[in-house]
């Protein structure tokens, strides 16, 4: 038996809330996919305990319904989900748990989108046809582990960050966070907090802000240029942090809003972690990799193999391990179950930068929402442009 529907949304994170929250907003009937057993699943289940939103709340809230007023500036991990909550709620959200999609594909014959989907519950594959299809499982889909020599001779705990809690298991012990990220920088502050001996590995040059600093660069682009704001930010920086060169960490020669437009490269926020560097609590491995394309697996180019607790890096020197967590990101799911859309995707599965303004649209009426890396904001922009588009169509 197939499900029809006008509009089929594929995930439930924030960007498929964002989406169902505006076709609702316009009356348009849809059905959310979701393959876990909740909506906003990165933040429900593989998220650490001190994560907060890196953006002032104004930001970083979803289409229609603004964050409450006694939520602090930078929200909570606990609140933000409360938030989502409240949303799920109030817009009436009703997905599709345990619905992992397994192909989607458009009929030329029907002039519909066809997609299956593996009840996870059941064990079965479902059918489901509809006029538009709107891909939202986000750039976070799928945790990203590269190969590692040796790897599976090491006798500690290997995990991903989306693995990580808090360092409270980790006390005393000497832990390798490879991937100086957000993700990784913050877990290092909490694993030196806990006790731990953190080390860190940092891949390229990075831009050091504070979120005061990001907060009004942003109040800046109000009245001044990118280019000005840009310049304005990297002086601060360097007053406020000065020369971290000694430490392991020298400045990109391009500015930070540069490198995430050109990269989709994030500027650090620091939390507390410079501090814990210039201390001695968190020691730095630099390992330059001027390689920005996401698809490239960089850390066969750091660490040359694992063996035992032993981690030997291309430099020659060799370090042991209790611990090994990978922040190297991740990959978007789209390549596995998505058959078309190459109008609209690359092969990383993010949006074409030859398409922008109008990024979210493809042909055959499929739609994309929060694979632009554009946070929060741009996913809520892309929903809105997104339900705009769709109810103008059915009308």
């Amino acid at each position: 038996m197939v499900e029809k529907a006008e509009v089929i949304i594929v995930g439930a994170g924030t960007s498929g809330l964002a989406a169902a929250a505006c076709l609702t907003q316009k009356s348009v009937p849809f059905t959310l996919l979701e393959r876990e057993d909740c909506f906003a699943s990165l933040w429900q289940k593989y998220t650490y305990d001190r994560l907060h939103l890196h953006l002032g709340k104004k930001v970083c809230e979803l289409p229609f319904l603004p964050f409450p007023d006694s939520y602090p500036r930078y929200v909570p991990k606990k609140l933000f989900i409360e938030y989502l909550d409240s949303y799920v709620k109030h817009f009436n959200i009703n997905p599709l748990y345990h619905r992992s999609v397994e192909l989607a594909e458009f009929d030329e014959v029907d002039r519909k989108w066809k997609v299956k989907a593996k009840n996870r519950s059941s064990g079965e594959v479902e059918e489901y046809s509809g006029r538009f299809l709107v891909v939202a499982t986000g750039e976070t889909a799928e945790p990203r582990v590269p190969r590692v020599e040796g790897l599976e001779s090491f006798k500690g705990r290997v995990m991903h960050s989306t693995g990580y809690k808090n360092g409270k298991e980790f006390k005393d012990e000497h832990v390798l966070v490879v991937g100086a990220g957000n993700s990784g920088m913050e877990i290092a502050l909490d694993l030196s907090n806990f006790g731990a001996k953190p080390s860190i590995i940092v891949r390229s040059p990075v831009h050091i802000l504070s979120r005061n600093m990001m907060y009004y660069s942003g109040m800046l682009l109000k009245y001044l240029s990118l280019s000005t704001v840009e310049k304005l930010l990297v002086i601060v920086s360097k007053i406020v942090y000065g020369d971290l060169s000694k430490y392991g960490l020298p400045w990109p020669s391009e500015g930070p809003f540069t490198m995430k437009i050109k990269y989709g490269k994030f500027p650090i926020i620091d939390l507390g972690t410079i501090k814990k560097i210039k201390h001695g609590e968190i020691q730095f491995g630099v390992l330059y990799c001027m390689t920005y394309n996401v698809a490239v697996q960089v850390l066969s180019a750091e660490i040359e193999k694992v063996r035992g607790n032993e981690v030997l890096f291309r430099d020659g020197k060799c370090h042991s391990f209790d611990s090994i967590i990978f922040c190297t990101g991740f990959n978007t799911s789209t390549q596995k179950w998505l058959k078309g859309g190459d109008d609209l995707l690359n092969e990383n599965g993010l949006v074409k930068a030859s398409n922008f303004p109008n990024y979210w649209k493809g042909k055959s009426n499929l739609y994309c929402v929060g694979l632009a890396q554009r946070g929060f904001f741009g996913a809520s922009s892309d929903a809105q442009n997104v339900a705009n588009d769709i109810a103008s169509l059915l009308n």
